[in-house]
C-alpha cells in the first residue's frame, strides 16, 4: 500500500490540477506491476511500477526508444522517475493477441506482427544492445537440468545422460551462434503483443539483445500459450521469409536452411522456457505456468524427432518422461 501511495503522490506532482483514478492493469513474471490511470476526461495512461531494488528501468527506456524509432507501436514514455522506479506510459489497451486471435483473423494479425518484427530487425545496429552470446544462451539452457529435471521431475541424471544432454547443448549452440544476428525482443508472443491500433502494440521488451535472427519467430509461432497447425505456421513463416529477403535482412537464401535455424533456436527456447516455468513454480510459488508445460514439451519433442542431431536429446526426454497427451489451445 505504501508503494501505491508513493505512486499516487508522484502522479499528483505531475498533474496537480487534475483528478484521476488508479486501478491495477496487470502484473508479469517479474517484480514489475502496472496500473491504469484514468483522468476526468476519460484519457488513460499506464504507470509501470518497477521497484528499484529489484528492477532497472533503463533497459526498458533504451529499447523502447530503439523500437519506437524503428516505427513500431510501443508504449510512449510521458514521464519518468528512475529514483523511485516509476514510468508513465501510453496505454495500449486491455486486449492481448492471445485474447484476440481466432482462426479467421490469425493471418492478418500475424502478418502485422511479422511486419513489426522486420522493422525492428532492419533498425539493428551493432553494439547498441548486449550480445545474445554463448554465455547467455548456455545459461538459459542450464535452467533445464537445474529446475526442470532436478527440481520438477526429481531426477538425478546419470553420467551417460548428462553427456547426452551436453552433446545436444553443443549442437544447439553451434547452430544458434552461426545464425545472422539482429535485435531480438526475446519474448515476442501472444501475451506481449497487444490488439490495438496499429497492430501490434509491443510490450515487455526490456530484455532485448543482439542475437539470432530467427529467435523472435520461434517465440511468435511456437508460442507457449496458443497452438496452430504446422501447415499454417509454415505458410506464415514463408511469408515472413519472403518479406525479410525483399527488405534486405540477412536471412538464409535457402528456405530449408532458414527453417532449420528456426527449429534449432526454437529448441533452445523451449528448453529454457521449461526451466523457467519450473522455477516460477518451485522457487516463486507461481503455478499458473504448469498448464503450459505440455505444449512447450510437445514443440521440443517434435523438433527433436525431425533432426538426427537431436535424436540423443529425444531419447533422453523419453527416458525422463513417457510421451503424454499434448495440451494447449488449438483451433
Amino acid at each position: 500500500m505504501q508503494r501505491q501511495n508513493q505512486l499516487s503522490a508522484w502522479l499528483f506532482s505531475l498533474y496537480p490540477n487534475q483528478t484521476f483514478t488508479l486501478a491495477p492493469a496487470s502484473a508479469d513474471a517479474s517484480f514489475r506491476r502496472y496500473f491504469r490511470v484514468t483522468f476526468a476526461d476519460s484519457t488513460t495512461r499506464v504507470v509501470m511500477d518497477a521497484p528499484t531494488q529489484h528492477e532497472d528501468c533503463k533497459p526498458f527506456l533504451h529499447v523502447g526508444q530503439l523500437f519506437e524509432a524503428a516505427g513500431t507501436h510501443v508504449p510512449h514514455v510521458y514521464a519518468q522517475d528512475l529514483t523511485q522506479g516509476f514510468l508513465l506510459l501510453s496505454d495500449l489497451g486491455n486486449t492481448t493477441y492471445l485474447q484476440a486471435l481466432k482462426a479467421d483473423n490469425a493471418p492478418q494479425l500475424y502478418s502485422a506482427a511479422t511486419d513489426a518484427l522486420i522493422k525492428i530487425q532492419l533498425a539493428t545496429r551493432e553494439n547498441e544492445l548486449p550480445p545474445y552470446d554463448e554465455a547467455v544462451l548456455r545459461r538459459e539452457l542450464n535452467l533445464f537440468p537445474e529446475w526442470y529435471i532436478s527440481k520438477h521431475l526429481g531426477v538425478t541424471l546419470t553420467a551417460k545422460q548428462s553427456n547426452s544432454l551436453e552433446r545436444a547443448f553443443q549442437r544447439i549452440l553451434a547452430n544458434n551462434l552461426a545464425q545472422p544476428r539482429t535485435y531480438v525482443h526475446r519474448d515476442y508472443h501472444s501475451r506481449n503483443l497487444m490488439f490495438t491500433e496499429p497492430n501490434p502494440g509491443i510490450l515487455d521488451f526490456q530484455d532485448a539483445l543482439f542475437g539470432p535472427i530467427t529467435y523472435d519467430l520461434a517465440s511468435l509461432f511456437k508460442d507457449a500459450y496458443i497452438r496452430w497447425e504446422e501447415e499454417e505456421v509454415m505458410d506464415w513463416l514463408i511469408r515472413y521469409w519472403e518479406k525479410a529477403r525483399q527488405a534486405g535482412l540477412p536471412v538464409r537464401e535457402d528456405f530449408g536452411e532458414f527453417y532449420r535455424d528456426y527449429e534449432m533456436i526454437g529448441v533452445q527456447r523451449h528448453i529454457k522456457v521449461l526451466g523457467i516455468f519450473a522455477r516460477l513454480y518451485h522457487r516463486d510459488g507461481k503455478d499458473g505456468y504448469l498448464k503450459d508445460m505440455p505444449l512447450v514439451m510437445d514443440y521440443l519433442r517434435r523438433a527433436c524427432e525431425r533432426y538426427i542431431d537431436l535424436k540423443p536429446l529425444l531419447n533422453l526426454l523419453n527416458e525422463l518422461e513417457p510421451r503424454t497427451t499434448q495440451t494447449g489451445y488449438s483451433f
